[in-house]
This record gives structure tokens, sequence and C-alpha cells, in this order.
């Protein structure tokens, strides 16, 4: 089916909302608490959305200053999500969540414009503009987690989950490219039961290497907040098995993933 731009951009407001509703009423100590991600507090998480919604708005609307100042970023060592983070820790709760306001209505509003097929630049190849929104989905999902893991509330899943099953299954090649691994060229067959009911699937039915269980779990474990041992996935086969020990949905660096045991459950 053709991609819909705003489909997409009303999924990102409603991850957006979910995340928004755990950050409301926090006082300026509830801003630093730690979360599961070792010395990132929620304010850091936070930051870490509205910094790149803002930086993939002007990678669409002003890609030569996206590529100059990625030039930049790449002479000084590339770019770093620990000093981005202590950049903004002197902002409010207040302030924070204000950016964080702003950057999501500037985010959904430009992407709406655009045609899906448009290529933006990134960090790494250019990408359409539906996967670069796509990926601000899943990004925002993923540090939501990390939110909702440190207040102590569980979120209902729902079939925008289907947008973080996607990009961890087309980036099953990265997580092999990050590490310096070759891609096995064996495929792999995907099977995911959805939270509103269905199967979602990926790969070929006679794939011999397989991942099937429930959406949640799937992207708990391809966002690396939970460690594949308290997850109730069931992976057969030594390819399907290799890759879900190293799945990362997200660029940037190899993620370090949560320890075994360390949440009592996949959606605790």
């Amino acid at each position: 089916m053709p991609v819909s731009m705003d489909a997409l951009a009303d999924d990102l407001v409603a991850e957006s909302a979910v995340l928004r509703a755990l950050l409301a009423d926090l006082d300026e100590a509830g801003w630093r608490r730690e979360t599961p991600a070792e010395g990132w507090t929620i304010a850091d998480q936070v930051s870490h959305l509205a910094y790149f919604d803002d930086v993939a708005v002007q990678s669409a609307t002003d890609p030569d200053a996206f590529n100059a100042e990625l030039e930049r970023l790449d002479a000084e060592g590339g770019v770093n999500p620990d000093s981005i983070a202590a950049r903004y820790r002197g902002l409010s709760g207040a302030e924070m969540l204000h950016w964080f306001d702003l950057s999501r209505e500037r985010l959904a509003s430009t992407f709406r414009r655009l045609d899906p097929s448009t290529r933006v630049p990134w960090f790494g190849p250019a990408m359409s503009a539906a996967s670069s929104l796509t990926a601000r989905i899943m990004e925002t999902w993923a540090h939501g987690q990390d939110v909702a893991d440190a207040v102590g509330v569980l979120r209902e899943p729902t079939d925008r989950l289907r947008h973080v099953a996607h990009i961890g299954v087309g980036a099953r090649a990265f997580s092999y490219a990050v590490r310096g691994r070759d891609l096995p060229p064996e495929p792999i067959r995907v099977e995911l039961d959805a939270p509103g009911g269905g199967l979602w699937t990926w790969g070929p039915e006679d794939a011999e290497d397989r991942v099937t269980g429930t959406a949640l779990d799937f992207a708990l474990a391809v966002t690396q907040r939970r460690h594949q041992d308290d997850l109730a996935l069931t992976i057969t086969g030594p390819r399907a098995t290799e890759w879900m020990t190293i799945a990362q949905a997200f660029a940037g660096d190899a993620g370090g993933g949560r320890k075994p045991g360390q949440f009592s459950g996949g959606t605790a």
C-alpha cells in the first residue's frame, strides 16, 4: 500500500502524547531521575529526542546546512549522544518540556508536507522522508520505554509497534555492520502477534531460521530495552539466534543493551 505521511505523522503525534503524559506532572527531582540507560536521566532522554527532531527537520528543509554541520561534527570525532545530553542539562523541566513540544510540532508539520520518497540526508546513508519519520516514531517509543521504566509505569502496547518491528527487521544488516561482521545470506522469518490482533510477518515462509512472539517483546529486543533472556520470543535456528543477540534498530555504535534479570518480564 502507498505510504501516507499524514498517517505516519498521526502515529508520531499519538506516540508523543503517551510520552508527554509521563512527563507532564514531573517535578524537578523527577526530571533528574535516573533511567535504565546508564548515566542518563529522564531529562536526557527528552533532550535527545528534541535535539534529533530539530536535526531531522533541518535535514528535510535545509540539507546543505545539515551536511555542513555533519562535516563539522565528523571533524570533531563524530556525533556523541552523551555530549549532546550533557549540553542541555542546565534546562529546567518546564524548559525541556516546552522544547519537546515545539520540536514535535515542527517535525510533524514539516514531514506531513513531504513526498514519502523524498531523500533526506542523515548520519550515514540518506533515507526517504517516510523512513526518517518512521525512525522518529521508533526512537520515541524506545526512549519512552526508558522514561516509563524510570517512573514505574506499564505502557499499553499499540499497533504503532509495527513501525518499531519493521525498522528492527530492516536493520538486521546494520546490526552486523556496526560490529564489523558480515551478514549471513540466509533469510529469517519473523512472525509477530500484533497488539490489536492478527499476525505481522517478514521474510519467506519457508525460511529455516525464525523469530516468533509478541510484537512488544520483539520491539523491546531490537531496541535493546530488555535482555533476550527476559522476553518470551521463540528463536529457531543458528542465524536467528545470532541475530537476536546483536539486533539493533537504532543508529550509532553497537549498543550494550540491558542485563539479564534487570526487569521482571517483557512488559515491566
